[in-house]
């Protein structure tokens, strides 16, 4: 099995291509401009497998693209190259723009080239798989889960990114029979996660002694899902999935963020012993524009059809996330060192309140 990986070095992307690489033994090209998320770093497990090669591009590159699909010959395209932060495209909607929609068009269009090129057993056995996010079905109230008939409410230029390049997946499915699948996942944590985002970034601060900032009041509501669980439903999805279908991904661990940010405080209390509660490093920041008030994902489909379930529950993975930014210094060290923990887009935030 040949599989092209895109946004590989990515958090999602890399726990992907170590499963794919170790676990399953497929020949892999990790694809990954290597923009301010993406860390080589993340594939050294894979650093010395033959069965595994890195290219530094962009997806928007139509020639590297066209250059590797054609040498590598892939059986599956999985594409998770995305700019993936709220903050960030708040403050810098463009990027989000440029990746996240023209992106994944020069992605579907390269790759439909290839597809058409291929002899008719290739072609029937080809898969793609877009990979997004919950986010794009916008806020849901204090009742019911997202299912992959909920309609498309987006309230970031994140999540709208996203959006539209869901719309282009299954535009080019229906329009030019390109085999894909789309899957839209909740919330991940796990090794490897870019430190400015919630759970990495309340580690490092809590370790550091710094304070953790939690907006608004902490009530807003997310699905966690372990990202070695994640990665292995996109096996699964782009294996034995319906082509033309969407599958949801989600971990049925539904949390406060608050209550997030205190179970992390309590479980480095217990791990590396302070003099005060971590949890006394609280502090309330104002709350971004668009905030959405509660994701929660409604796996069924994936659970019932395909068979999957998430092994890790919020407690269990934790743990293991924190036991891991705890012995790998090695790895967040230098990029902690170029980002300092704030909020990103906090001053924006601040302006417009």
């Amino acid at each position: 099995m040949r599989v092209i990986v895109t946004g590989g070095a990515g958090f999602i992307g890399s726990a992907l291509v170590r499963y794919l690489v170790l676990d399953k033994g497929y020949e892999v090209l990790t694809i990954d401009a290597l923009t301010y998320a993406g860390c080589e770093d993340s594939l050294k497990a894979v650093g010395n497998c033959d069965n595994h090669r890195f290219l530094k591009a962009n997806i928007c590159d139509r020639v590297a693209m066209n250059a590797a699909i054609a040498d590598f010959q892939p059986d599956r395209i999985m594409h998770l190259a995305a700019e993936s932060h709220v903050d960030r495209s708040i403050t810098g909607a463009a990027d989000f723009i440029y990746t996240n929609v023209v992106g994944t068009f020069t992605l579907l269009e390269v790759t439909r080239g290839y597809w058409n090129g291929l002899d008719a057993d290739a072609k029937a056995a080809f898969r793609f798989l877009h990979v997004s996010t919950d986010e794009v079905y916008g806020s849901l109230g204090d009742e019911g889960l997202f299912e992959e008939t909920t309609p498309y409410d987006p309230s970031s230029p994140y999540s709208a990114s996203k959006a539209a390049s869901d719309h282009l997946a299954k535009a080019w499915e229906r329009t030019y029979g390109l085999p894909i699948v789309v899957s839209n996942c909740s919330n991940n944590y796990g090794p490897y996660h870019f430190p400015e985002k919630l759970i990495p970034l309340t580690i490092l601060n809590a370790l550091a002694g710094k304070t953790l900032p939690v907006y608004g009041t902490g009530d807003n509501v997310r699905d966690w899902l372990f990202v070695d669980d994640h990665a292995r439903a996109l096996d699964i999805i782009i294996e034995n999935g319906r082509v033309g279908e969407t599958y949801n991904v989600g971990g049925r661990n539904e949390r406060r963020n608050i209550d997030v940010v205190r179970r992390i405080c309590a479980v480095l209390d217990e791990l590396v012993p302070t003099d005060a509660p971590r949890e006394n490093l609280i502090e309330f920041v104002t709350d971004r524009p668009g905030h959405d008030a509660r994701y929660a994902i409604d796996a069924t489909k994936l659970e019932n059809e395909l068979g999957w379930r998430a092994t890790e529950n919020f407690d269990t993975g934790i743990e293991k996330t924190v036991r891991w930014y705890l012995d790998n210094e090695w790895w967040w060290r230098a990029l902690r060192d170029r980002y300092d923990g704030e909020r990103l887009g906090l001053s924006t935030v601040k302006e417009s309140a």
